[in-house]
């Protein structure tokens, strides 16, 4: 039995210390009590001065009022098991062996990961949660993102993954950003599933270009070799997690090198999937 501690990992890494600043293993009792304090001042404030939605603009103690985050996460359609895009009646296939239904894509040539689960399309106004939250700091919008997801994943039939991985960002992209968004979702994701999570497992040891400014075939390309894992995830199901989906390329380059160490299951969880309409 392999056995984790923090007394391995490397705290000089930038990704690793912004993934451990709330819970580093050196915070003395008395830093953490005043951190608790001011926690509880912070939510104390919030409750007592209403902001508005982040969605509608109503006044609300929340991040969303009642209506909109009751609204926006309900959707009736079906998606794709194995990429999460929007099935219709037309494309949905059954293998034999699998009650979930998958597109004809994923069966004919399926991607490197197992699973997807995804919250919602990346369509208006949703989108702009997405835009708050990897642009402009809105670390809240994370914990939203992992609330949903998680009670997604309570009603999915997935097995709980060994641990929860974020999409890593290149060492510049994230000296520019300052934190990483998928890590603001990974983390409480992690916490409400009772499974270990670590930013510092795999890294993205290339920079690349924007994905969304690319075509199908140049993102497989831009991404290829762009990943390197640290950890071992040997015999793992490794649960991904990354704020919005486009292509899939990019989870489908880091489920292969995830593979390639040896990994046995590998489950993305997004917020938003881009359609392909």
């Amino acid at each position: 039995m392999r056995v984790f501690s923090a007394a391995s990992r490397d705290f000089s890494d930038p990704a690793v210390m912004k993934a451990d600043s709330i819970h580093l293993p050196f915070q003395t009792p008395i830093a953490a009590r005043v951190r608790g304090i001011a926690s509880a001042a912070v939510r104390l404030v919030a409750h007592a001065f209403p902001s508005q939605c982040a969605l509608c603009g109503n006044l609300s103690q929340e991040l969303l009022c009642d209506g909109c985050d009751a609204q926006y996460w309900n959707e009736p359609r079906m998606r794709c098991a194995t990429c999460a895009l929007p099935l219709a009646a037309s494309t949905m296939r059954r293998p034999r062996e699998d009650v979930r239904a998958h597109c004809a894509t994923c069966l004919e040539a399926p991607p490197a990961f197992n699973d997807t689960l995804a919250l919602a399309d990346y369509r208006a106004p949703l989108d702009t949660l997405a835009v708050e939250l990897k642009f402009r700091a809105r670390l809240a919008v994370g914990e939203l993102f992992a609330r949903h997801l998680h009670a997604l994943f309570e009603d999915s039939g997935l097995p709980v993954p060994d641990v929860i991985v974020p999409m890593p960002l290149s060492r510049a992209r994230l000296v520019s950003r300052g934190y990483n968004q998928a890590w603001a979702i990974a983390r409480p994701l992690a916490r409400m599933m009772r499974v270990r999570s670590d930013a510092s497992i795999v890294a993205r040891v290339r920079h690349t270009s924007a994905q969304s400014r690319l075509d199908q075939e140049t993102r497989r390309r831009n991404v290829a070799d762009a990943f390197a894992v640290s950890g071992d995830v040997r015999g793992l199901h490794v649960g991904v997690i990354d704020d919005v989906m486009t292509s899939g390329a990019t989870l489908d380059a880091l489920a292969r090198t995830l593979k390639c160490s040896g990994a046995r299951r590998v489950s993305n969880f997004v917020a938003l999937r881009t359609p392909q309409d």
